[in-house]
């Protein structure tokens, strides 16, 4: 299938969930990352859930990152450059709704790419070579091509991999994790 198809088909899938399985699926890849040895690290990227896209529900995986009091990193789009700029998150932070329905900060403590360690990083589908399919947009890409380039870039996902997509890019930044509910994907890219 193509790179559209998946997004067809995935974005199908996860409308087709509802709110009680959207949590327990996003408990389920939280108790995943449990699990993972990444928790030694500084600084953490994190993507603040679409609700009205059933997004997986990072809430729980910003509890666990504050209970182990890790620097947060969230991020702040572009759509003009289709860029990122990251901000950590504090208790000052001001959080709003964008026009794209992404919850974002308005402003705050800028963090370098260079400097995140760990990258949560959404996605729609992904295959069995860590390649993702996100909304199309590209904003990960340009924004994983200028962070170190031994960060650790996992991807959560409700459902499995699939085995291949057919259209990839050269430009495409492959995954070194991906988490579901039920399993721990590791690439050697």
């Amino acid at each position: 299938m193509t790179k559209s198809e998946l997004r067809s088909l995935y974005k199908s899938k996860r409308a087709a969930l509802s709110e009680d399985e959207v949590d327990q699926l996003s408990i389920d890849i939280a108790n995943q990352l449990l699990r993972m040895d990444i928790w030694n690290h500084s600084f953490y990227h994190l993507f603040l859930s679409i609700a009205s896209k059933k997004e997986i529900q990072t809430d729980f995986i910003l509890n666990i990152l504050s209970g182990k009091d890790k620097n947060i990193v969230i991020s702040k789009s572009d759509f003009k450059s289709g860029t990122m700029t990251n901000f950590l998150l504090t208790d000052n932070t001001v959080i709003k709704v964008n026009a794209y329905g992404i919850p974002e900060p308005e402003d705050g403590i800028e963090i370098a790419n260079d400097k995140l360690n760990v990258i949560f990083i959404p996605l729609l589908a992904f295959d069995e070579k860590g390649q993702r399919i996100g909304y199309g947009k590209g904003f990960y890409d340009r924004f994983l091509v200028n962070c170190n380039p031994s960060a650790i870039k996992i991807g959560l996902s409700f459902f499995e991999a699939e085995s291949q997509f057919e259209d990839m890019h050269e430009a495409d930044i492959p995954l070194d994790y991906c988490v579901t509910p039920k399993n721990i994907y590791t690439f050697s890219n």
